[in-house]
């Protein structure tokens, strides 16, 4: 007498997430605040840039618009340097602080949302393969699939797709 074995057959599969290195951040305003302590440019506009970790925000002020500007690049020039992409942040409008001062917040971005959700996996679905399937969990997008060369393609897609959120790609299943 044969007795059928029931077995879960794992397809390949992997997440799409969005996520920010903070240490990373956190070294990245750092330097950028000593660099603005030390440019001539800087002096005596008393300008300042700080993490707000509770709130996920950098927060950064200076005394007029062009030093704010200035800041900013100071800023993103060293969150490129530390493979921070600037998709995941969103930098707010100048506002007037007191003292006829400039400030700026930038918030960071990470997980993905459910209308960025919902875009990853029109853009899966609109590239009409065969099982493939997409489903969002949380922050993120799970993605599995019969063959790994097909999930290779939905990355090479994915990279492609003109988000606006940086993607990694985890948790490689085969």
């Amino acid at each position: 007498m044969r007795v059928a074995h029931r077995y879960c057959v794992s397809m390949p599969s992997f997440d799409v997430v969005s996520e920010i290195d903070m240490q990373e951040v956190r070294n990245a305003v750092d330097q950028a605040s000593r660099e603005i302590g030390q440019r001539f440019d800087f002096k005596g506009t008393n300008s300042s840039i700080e993490l707000k970790d509770k709130e996920n925000q950098i927060l950064m002020e200076s005394a007029s618009d062009d030093r704010l500007t200035a800041l900013r690049q100071v800023l993103e020039e060293k969150l490129v340097k530390r493979s921070i992409s600037l998709k995941s942040i969103d930098f707010g409008d100048v506002e007037e602080a007191s003292g006829a001062r400039a400030r700026q917040r930038a918030d960071l971005k990470a997980g993905v949302s459910s209308d960025d959700a919902k875009k990853i996996n029109s853009t899966i679905k609109d590239m009409k393969l065969k099982g493939v399937q997409s489903q969002t969990q949380g922050d993120q997008v799970r993605v599995t699939a019969k063959k790994r060369d097909v999930l290779q393609e939905i990355i090479a897609a994915l990279k492609e797709a003109d988000l606006d959120l940086p993607l990694q790609f985890t948790n490689f299943r085969d």
